[in-house]
């Protein structure tokens, strides 16, 4: 039989603000264990939350970028779960009105509903200790820096078909909260994290199959393998003639399964009630405005528009408008005049590589868009060819300076003199009687050999429409 995958997910992003979202412990990633908590977040007895403008309005432009509706009204809810990783026994979450609700994202022409994006607050973290190791741990330390920091997770539809479609789906998301200055999107710090809801049915079905959910991926990569084990197990289970029970289950990286963690959860197990310390509260739709009015333009808009007034391929404008530095970098070269395509090949080719050799990110490269722009002009003017011209990039890249002083300190000016040109070549045919003879009894490719061994004889340094030029006058027809 053949099966249909369904997939749901839900990730949880870490908003950028400076403090928690109900206190005004900061944020930092990486302090030493527990020096960022204080009574509120600690849940001591009779403290009282204070919600944190920011992260709504953090909230609001995640929302708006995602096409949801932004909610008139909203409130905050008590989750009540007894886990070690939030001291108060519950956590304060978005239930029945959440902040964002129906809206979509679209991944490659496909288009994914999103249930809801809702604020909470995050858990701490444990550090599994002792001799053992995690697995055997004598003991774990909980660490409550993280716990309070504001969260927003958003849900998406069961409208993801394969595991492929859910790395896609959670790539373009990044992308989007990124541009949005909304999450750093850094899932080494675990800033950005996903849960994924699996099922399967019989192929054409209308009617879903039982979920699991899988937990513990920490890299897209590891979300597409997770989720292709999974379906897998629920294949050969079904077929054995076992049946797929609703649980939460965790991904092992090492054996490159997943396993039972505990049975999954529904929402009335949870015993949500209206957070008593939160009253509920309006959001401006004059505030909506201006929040949508700052916000910039999103990476849909930004590769349809390389593609049609740039001239650029829909898979490389994928990929600039991927990383905002590098669109925000792409477009100021633009206002310049430079050439887009030309551009557009040197940030894709020898800029990524200059960037993955030296494992830098584009915001540490020394050029301006000036610079590059000004090595565009100097190419289009016949100054320096394409070729000097990828040659001097990474040294652009890596220290930055003047173009055209370069350009004169190192004699890299190609020679554009047509008289001068015409005797280099004339040399290089009557250096080469054969091939010539080969030239003439019709094998036309000789003509490149005449060509290379021209630029050769010039350092590189000839330029190469002129060169073509007097080929095509000096050799025989």
């Amino acid at each position: 039989m053949k099966y249909d995958t369904v997939i749901g997910l839900e990730v949880h992003a870490q908003l950028k603000t400076n403090t928690k979202i109900f206190c005004s412990c900061p944020t930092e990633f990486g302090q030493g264990p527990n020096d960022q908590v204080c009574p509120i977040c600690l849940g001591m007895p009779g403290v009282l939350p204070v919600l944190n403008k920011r992260a709504l309005e953090l909230a609001i432009r995640a929302g708006l970028s995602l096409n949801c509706e932004i909610a008139e009204t909203s409130k905050f809810d008590r989750k009540n779960y007894f886990y070690p990783d939030l001291p108060k026994g519950y956590q304060i979450s978005q239930y029945d009105k959440p902040i964002c609700k129906q809206g979509h994202l679209t991944v490659k022409g496909k288009k994914v509903r999103i249930t809801r994006a809702h604020l909470e607050e995050d858990a701490g973290k444990l550090v599994h200790a002792g001799a053992e190791g995690l697995h055997g741990s004598t003991h774990s330390c909980p660490d409550y820096n993280r716990a309070g920091v504001p969260l927003l997770e958003i849900v998406s539809e069961p409208d993801i078909t394969s595991a492929e479609d859910a790395r896609e789906y959670l790539t373009e998301l990044r992308t989007l909260l990124r541009y949005v200055d909304v999450c750093d999107g850094n899932l080494e710090e675990g800033s950005f994290r996903c849960d994924a809801n699996v099922s399967i049915k019989p192929a054409g079905s209308a009617e879903l199959g039982t979920r699991t959910e899988i937990k513990n991926m920490n890299s897209f990569k590891a979300v597409e393998r997770a989720i292709n084990s999974e379906v897998e197990r629920q294949i050969q289970l079904v077929e054995s003639g076992g049946k797929v029970v609703q649980e939460t289950r965790l991904w092992n990286e090492a054996t490159g399964k997943t396993f039972a963690m505990r049975s999954k959860e529904d929402a009335h197990d949870y015993r949500y009630f209206p957070e008593p310390d939160l009253v509920p509260f309006n959001v401006s739709r004059d505030w909506v405005k201006e929040v949508q009015a700052a916000m910039p333009e999103l990476p849909e808009a930004r590769r349809s528009r390389y593609v049609e007034k740039c001239g650029v391929s829909a898979e490389d404008a994928y990929i600039l408008a991927e990383n905002k530095d590098m669109s925000d970098f792409y477009d100021e070269v633009l206002k310049l005049g430079a050439n887009a395509k030309t551009v557009a090949n040197w940030l894709l080719g020898p800029a990524l590589a200059f960037m993955n050799e030296n494992n830098l990110d584009f915001t540490q490269l020394k050029a301006t868009p000036k610079t590059i722009a000004d090595l565009a002009d100097v190419v289009n003017k016949g100054t320096i060819g394409t070729t000097t011209a990828k040659q001097l990039l990474p040294e652009l890249l890596k220290d930055g300076g003047d173009v055209n002083q370069i350009i004169k300190d190192k004699g890299l000016a190609q020679v554009s003199d047509e008289a001068g040109l015409k005797t280099a070549v004339e040399e290089v045919i009557a250096k080469f009687p054969d091939q010539l003879a080969e030239f003439r009894s019709g094998k036309v490719k000789v003509r490149q050999f005449f060509f290379g061994e021209t630029m050769k004889s010039l350092k590189g340094k000839g330029n190469p429409q002129v060169i073509n030029k007097l080929l095509d006058e000096l050799l025989p027809g």
